[in-house]
């Protein structure tokens, strides 16, 4: 009973994740035969937890709680809370959500990155808060799982730093537009190109503009954002050769907020950006960073030797295996 209620979850959350979806997909999906998918969802569908439509299968509102319900318990019996445990120990972090699956191998993953990140921050965020959102795939995950809430009045979302990189969609001004228009809130943008000159820095910092999203960096209650590898986040900036090889010789492995850190979280390089400094970031009480892939693994190591205490970290399960076995 064990592996089929396991099957069955699984069936009823990549529904829930990818809806509306066809049993072909579905099954390359969850690497199962045609069949067993058939087999199973004709079941679930008797039981009022999926239904179907042209457009493919959907989960009802009782297989959705049928979902909830067992979450806790299915990562119980998988060994995820056991391992949540321990990367929150070994990472000296307020807490770790560790959900289920391979962000490298399987797409859904991210979803559900999205899902837990939106779910903390549903749960933590209170009227009038000043939020701060970082760009990147990850944190644009949670875009589609925000809840409006009519408790919660005065949200401000900001964006954390100015444009990097061309990807429009993960770019921090937009996320937060796409944020605020989720939860009916409000948002501020920074449209500046994150690295400067230091002559345009210098006047920049002295721009209306500037100093009023400065003060809203000192003012943030939460900050939702990724962490990155050094080489990546480097080449997403257009970095020289020169800087490339510099951050190299540095040995420079991670970065987040403009900083880039060793292997031992030291600060090795700081580019001139306007943007929200790691200072502000430590001041604020509500942290939520969301990063997976094992190519990020020694990023994910090297950063949270210097990040906050208050960080709550949420990745995949074999990513967080991978920092498990380096933590030993």
């Amino acid at each position: 009973m064990y592996q089929l209620l396991l099957t069955r979850y699984r069936i009823l959350q990549t529904v829930q994740l990818m809806q509306p979806i066809g049993r072909r997909v579905l099954a390359e999906t969850l690497k199962m035969t045609e069949r067993e998918v058939r087999k199973e969802t004709e079941i679930l569908r008797e039981q009022v937890l999926l239904e179907s439509d042209k457009s493919g299968m959907l989960c009802t509102e009782d297989g959705l709680a049928v979902i909830e319900k067992l979450q806790e318990m299915v990562y119980e019996w998988t060994g995820l809370t056991q391992l949540a445990l321990t990367l929150k120990k070994g990472l000296g972090v307020q807490s770790v959500i560790v959900v289920p699956g391979n962000y490298d191998e399987d797409e859904t993953v991210l979803t559900l990155l999205g899902k837990e990140a939106a779910r903390q921050f549903n749960e933590s965020i209170s009227s009038g808060q000043i939020v701060a959102v970082t760009g990147g795939k990850t944190v644009a995950s949670l875009a589609q799982f925000l809840q409006l809430d009519d408790t919660r009045q005065n949200v401000t979302f900001v964006a954390a730093r100015g444009g990097i990189g061309h990807e429009m969609q993960m770019q921090a001004n937009t996320l937060v537009a796409m944020f605020a228009a989720k939860m009916n809130a409000q948002y501020r943008t920074l449209f500046l190109p994150e690295h400067l000159s230091e002559q345009a820095y210098q006047a920049m910092l002295t721009e209306p503009m500037v100093v009023d999203m400065m003060q809203y960096y000192d003012q943030s209650d939460c900050v939702i954002h990724g962490i990155g590898s050094a080489e990546e986040m480097a080449i997403r900036r257009n970095s020289s050769p020169d800087d490339l090889r510099i951050l190299e010789e540095k040995g420079a492995v991670s970065e987040a907020f403009g900083y880039y850190f060793n292997a031992d979280g030291e600060i090795v390089h700081r580019i001139r950006t306007i943007g929200i400094q790691l200072e502000q970031v430590k001041k604020c009480n509500n942290l939520i960073a969301v990063a997976a892939g094992k190519q990020k693994v020694s990023a994910i190591l090297s950063y949270f030797k210097v990040a906050p205490k208050q960080t709550v970290f949420i990745t995949d399960e074999a990513t967080a295996k991978a920092i498990a076995e380096s933590l030993l």
